[in-house]
């Protein structure tokens, strides 16, 4: 960003996962931008985007958090979050939510084409096209990557290229493409509870396939993705881990703000 340019403002909207169980990838995040020049505020009136309820059928029970959503970030610039499956619920799923109500819709219409899942409004709306290396001796840094494409994101959004870009930019980074990385890992929410052993054998397929990468760690850009693949690799011994984005270019962007002081 330039000189004089007036700073990009974006709201954090954090999701219920990262929330309640990663919040390091909801700082990293803050950390990210906040380094790329982007003037971040928190809406602390955000919950659950309600997608949880839409998914399973009860669309009633997910508008009175839709519409709390819409409220909280009515006035946001952009609207940023670290999951494509939570930016596809607003993005996509709200104007189907409130199809039949023409004020919340042209609310929802509004709202919706504000928000961006992180790498995509790195790459799309700030124009970043490379991060530095993180610094040497950083603890547990993996040099070998692969990346898991996570469903809403790549299908419903169809950003395939941006995560792809920070990752392969990222000097002493390599990525390696495991087999069938755009192939669903098996979480979908609730399906992993209702369809336990056909979630199982997704899950194997994808660690089957992270291991023949020869990889150190998988990059994801949801961490419902991520701790399911996690839980797997973890209880196989797997030395894999993983990661989200986030937290890769948080240490890059960290080691370069280190190198200017």
């Amino acid at each position: 960003m330039d000189q004089g340019e007036p700073p990009t403002r974006a709201s954090l909207f954090v999701t219920c996962i990262v929330d309640q169980l990663y919040p390091e990838v909801g700082e990293s995040t803050v950390r990210v931008l906040r380094r790329l020049g982007v003037d971040v505020d928190f809406p602390e009136d955000q919950t659950c985007c309600g997608q949880p309820a839409f998914n399973s059928g009860y669309w009633s029970d997910a508008k009175p958090l839709a519409r709390r959503f819409l409220r909280a970030f009515r006035d946001s610039r952009y609207v940023v979050s670290p999951s494509g499956s939570c930016a596809t619920m607003v993005k996509v799923y709200y104007p189907e939510l409130f199809h039949d109500e023409p004020a919340l819709l042209e609310q929802a219409h509004s709202v919706s084409q504000r928000v961006f899942e992180l790498s995509e409004f790195l790459v799309d709306v700030l124009g970043v096209e490379s991060v530095p290396a993180p610094p040497d001796g950083s603890d547990g840094v993996p040099r070998k990557v692969t990346y898991h494409e996570s469903c809403h994101l790549r299908r419903e959004l169809g950003v395939t290229k941006p995560p792809r870009t920070l990752i392969g930019s990222v000097p002493g980074i390599e990525l390696v493409e495991m087999e069938q990385s755009e192939v669903c890992c098996g979480f979908g929410g609730t399906f992993a509870v209702k369809y336990a052993d056909i979630s199982g054998a997704m899950l194997q397929d994808k660690i089957d396939n992270i291991r023949r990468s020869g990889a150190d760690a998988v990059l994801s850009c949801d961490s419902s993705c991520l701790m399911h693949i996690a839980g797997g690799l973890e209880k196989q011994g797997s030395g894999v881990r993983a990661i989200h984005l986030a937290e890769l270019l948080d240490r890059g962007l960290s080691g370069d703000a280190e190198g200017r002081r």
